[in-house]
């Protein structure tokens, strides 16, 4: 197998120049890798998981006053594991563009290209600003407000792109897109309007539910949400069911993410991840149309923030509490899928011989119920823990005592 492998690589495509931009047997040798290596870090991640609940059940009953402390070595163990999964994952995932000759294809260098640039600088903008933070909150909140106003640009920098690739490879290209609506139909407007309705519903439900809550991070909300994007991107590529148009079922990756968007409200929520989103669109990316970018990516995860729209409801039972949260926020993620699959990607369902578009889009994204019910169960069982409630209402205190804290100072215990 692994020498057939290997010979995929010896029928390679080449330009009139002589140069390589392909091979004929493409995808085998990157998806066998993936697939091999997703089965071992799924059973790797389960046994760790395992294991650091064991260990925090024993800690927890022998040696109370040290689970704070425990807490933090089983943070950096799991970070550490997540940018082991990251790192191996994503050089796999750029073995394949390779491997199907993207690089050399200049029209889809306008798709890859700049979400790696939106995702590079929220990473990078995060870091300088989380450094910033130590030497004092003044500084801190200058690079932040930095890294926000370049994200913007690149946001809208990578808008624009997708605006050419379309106009150029996707309009009326006899597939996605026909003028007659023969077979596929990229229903520009709806796109656009479903964005923009989606977005301003998240933002309206941010602001009418977390009223006490901001967009300031500090250096505690920024390091959290490192961690949990870090190990919610790690988990996606663990995938129990991946769906062959896009789409899995995930081993419980919102759930880092959405325990954030509890702990600190659905304001940071949205906007966490919103970077998350930007960060799943370098996974095995299905992007033709920049409203459909929005809807798939972005928007789409964006959504998991909505699980701190209950952050401030008086609702006694905190399972109860995030279960609803998490429901609201998957319904709205899988909202967001739907109106692509209708009106981007229509083609799709005529490919699997559907007589409705609409209906087969509402059918084939209800994955997204089976992906949220795991976050669910999983999020459940996290917050049945009183040691573990009370450690996450600790950042809440924090950063409440954030904000009486002068600018240019630091709070205690930083």
């Amino acid at each position: 197998m692994f020498q057939s492998l290997l010979a995929c690589y010896s029928e390679k495509l080449k330009n009139d120049k002589g140069e390589t931009i392909g091979y004929v047997y493409e995808d085998l040798w990157t998806k066998y890798a993936s697939n091999l290596l997703g089965k071992v870090f799924m059973y790797a991640a389960l046994f760790l998981i395992a294991a650091l609940v064991i260990v925090g059940i024993v800690t927890r009953l022998k040696k109370a006053e040290k689970f704070s402390s425990y807490l933090k070595i089983a943070a950096a163990v799991g970070v550490s594991f997540a940018l082991t999964v990251i790192l191996t994952m994503l050089a796999v995932g750029f073995g394949k563009i390779g491997e199907k000759g993207y690089m050399q294809e200049k029209p889809m260098l306008l798709v890859l290209i700049p979400p790696m640039v939106l995702a590079g600088i929220a990473i990078l903008g995060g870091i300088a600003s989380y450094i910033s933070y130590l030497y004092s909150k003044k500084a801190g909140k200058t690079v932040l407000y930095v890294t926000f106003a370049l994200f913007a640009a690149a946001l809208i920098a990578t808008f624009v792109c997708l605006i050419v690739y379309f106009n150029k490879n996707i309009s009326n290209d006899g597939y996605y897109d026909t003028a007659d609506g023969s077979y596929g139909k990229v229903n520009q407007l709806v796109l656009y309007l479903a964005s923009a309705l989606l977005i301003a519903v998240a933002l309206i439900a941010a602001f009418l539910c977390d009223k006490k809550g901001s967009f300031t991070f500090d250096s505690k909300s920024i390091a959290l949400a490192g961690i949990c994007v870090s190990l919610s991107f790690a988990l996606s590529y663990i995938k129990p069911w991946d769906l062959p148009q896009g789409g899995s079922v995930t081993l419980v990756s919102l759930l880092p993410v959405m325990l954030f968007s509890y702990i600190y409200g659905a304001k940071k929520g949205l906007f966490v991840c919103f970077v998350y989103g930007v960060l799943q669109s370098l996974q095995d990316p299905y992007i033709i149309h920049p409203a459909q970018f929005l809807l798939d990516y972005p928007v789409a995860f964006s959504m998991a923030g909505l699980a701190g729209v209950l952050k401030n409801v008086n609702i006694k039972s905190q399972q109860l509490k995030f279960s609803l949260s998490a429901l609201i926020g998957g319904t709205m993620r899988y909202v967001s899928h739907v109106f692509s699959g209708a009106f981007a990607f229509g083609a799709y369902a005529l490919d699997a011989g559907a007589a409705n578009v609409y209906t087969y889009s509402l059918a084939y994204n209800s994955f997204v119920f089976v992906d949220i019910l795991l976050v669910i169960v999983a999020g459940a069982l996290l917050l049945s823990s009183k040691s573990f409630v009370a450690e996450t209402k600790k950042f809440s205190s924090n950063a409440q005592a954030e904000k009486t804290v002068p600018d240019g100072t630091e709070s205690a215990g930083k």
